[in-house]
């Protein structure tokens, strides 16, 4: 390089996860120096503790759920020519193994991706030196160095909040990262929080064939998500036998040694096996030098950004559940291309939170993306809902299946704003409306696309017919 050429461009990413995985193959696409800093894997906790061993192990319940109510279709397992009701044994410690065997092996690839990408890996903790330099520890020899960034990308992630009156000590009382060192199935697990991460283990648990209590301090799981699903996700929960608390808030849980007390509001004793602590997430920006860099966070100490990942200094890009952006994987990856290309001068789209398609693991499966139906309620826009029913759609009878429904949303000039479908794979099929939403399609178009017959999809296109406006 001649003395009077730029120098290459130097992203420094702090934080493996698909956000710093994503931002650092985007700058290497676009010719920059790339050094990335992870102490724990790379993937961060979405591939090593949260998304993929949970969704894991999301997947394993399923499966012994389709094996428990195989007999309604007809299947039985024979012994000596007689038919048995099929039954399922769950090896947790093999589960558990398994999983997290997945997730190790998935960390591995994506660290050979970026290697082989051209991406500079150290394996140690990162902190910034001003907005220019960052101090990397590293791992293997203590050592330290300090970097030159034209570009810092802050992709840390965040860690389960605890509650002094109920610290998890990886036993009996727990976190969401710790539920797979257990080697057998809980008795009867307790779980505080019915957000997303509550929810999703309550079912999993249940489907596993633990007896499962669930309590919530609000009036219903979910809240927040469209409120119909919600109500079919509790109903369901208590059709399979789990104890949905309402309304119910737990001051204390003690380890008695055998088992756990958790001790509610009122009063009222919970007696368990274990305990999961879902109680949300705090983000991992302690110590990383970002006030003295300049950079605002928020009260909770989430990274203040705007649409395309930017900290209040020019530089510096805050990616993924440490900033104050949607908590998703999806959204997380995204947000550090989005970064990349902004910083490079490339073309970069605003992330749109309306756009974006969330889904939650359940038995059945919760998607949604856009306007709600009680964002319309509320007045917060005008539009039409439709709802439909699964259990009218061909390809749900032979399933078996005898709940869920696809709710479309469309605008009063019939474009098609947003949707919520409860079913089993949600969240392959909410990808049809957020395309929609995305190009702006109205729910003619959408109606005229074809379908294949039988399947869940064909219920997407009639919702579509039904908001069709006529010309008067």
């Amino acid at each position: 390089m001649s003395d009077n050429q730029t120098k290459k461009h130097h992203i420094v990413i702090i934080g493996g996860g698909p956000g710093g995985y994503e931002a650092a193959l985007a700058g290497i696409q676009l010719g920059a120096d790339v050094t990335l800093i992870e102490r724990s894997g790379i993937g961060g906790n979405a591939v090593l503790t949260d998304v993929v061993p949970s969704k894991t192990l999301i997947a394993t319940a399923e499966a012994a759920q389709r094996v428990a109510h195989a007999e309604a279709l007809g299947v039985y397992f024979s012994i000596d020519g007689k038919k048995v009701k099929p039954k399922t044994e769950i090896d947790l410690g093999v589960v558990n193994e398994r999983l997290l065997n997945l997730a190790h092996n998935q960390s591995e690839d994506m660290r050979d991706q970026l290697i082989q990408a051209g991406v500079r890996v150290i394996a140690g903790s990162g902190r910034l030196d001003g907005n220019h330099h960052v101090i990397v520890d590293a791992i293997e020899d203590g050592k330290s160095e300090r970097l030159e960034a034209k570009t810092i990308i802050v992709s840390v992630g965040a860690h389960p909040r605890q509650l002094d009156s109920a610290k998890p000590d990886g036993e009996r009382i727990l976190t969401w990262t710790q539920l797979y060192n257990l080697t057998e199935l809980p008795e009867h697990m307790i779980v505080v929080g019915s957000g997303v991460t509550g929810a999703e283990f309550a079912s999993a648990y249940s489907a596993l064939g633990s007896k499962v209590t669930l309590v919530s301090s609000r009036d219903t799981v979910l809240p927040g998500n469209d409120s119909d699903a919600a109500q079919l996700l509790e109903q369901v929960f208590r059709n399979n036998g789990i104890n949905v608390m309402n309304k119910t808030r737990a001051e204390k849980v003690v380890n008695t040694g055998t088992g756990v007390e958790v001790t509610l509001a009122d009063g009222e004793v919970l007696k368990g096996s274990h305990c999961l602590m879902a109680v949300g997430s705090i983000p991992n920006t302690e110590g990383l030098g970002l006030e003295e860099a300049g950079v605002v966070l928020t009260e909770s100490g989430h990274v203040q950004v705007n649409k395309v990942a930017r900290t209040s200094r020019a530089n510096v890009y805050a990616v993924g559940d440490c900033s104050t952006f949607l908590p998703l994987a999806s959204v997380s990856a995204m947000q550090g291309r989005t970064a990349v290309f902004h910083t490079m001068g490339d073309v970069a789209s605003p992330t749109e939170v309306r756009n974006v398609a969330s889904n939650v693991f359940t038995a059945p499966e919760i998607a949604s993306v856009g306007w709600m139906e009680q964002d319309i309620k509320a007045g917060k826009v005008n539009g039409f809902v439709e709802k439909i029913d699964l259990n009218n759609n061909p390809r749900a009878k032979m399933q078996g299946l005898d709940f869920g429904f696809i709710k479309l949303i469309c605008s009063t000039g019939g474009t098609v704003i947003g949707g919520v479908i409860v079913a089993p794979r949600a969240s392959d099929l909410i990808y049809s409306i957020a395309i929609a939403i995305e190009n702006r399609l109205t729910v003619d178009e959408l109606a005229k696309t074809f379908t294949v017959y039988p399947s869940l999809s064909e219920t997407i296109s009639n919702a579509a017919r039904a908001l069709h406006q006529p010309n008067v």
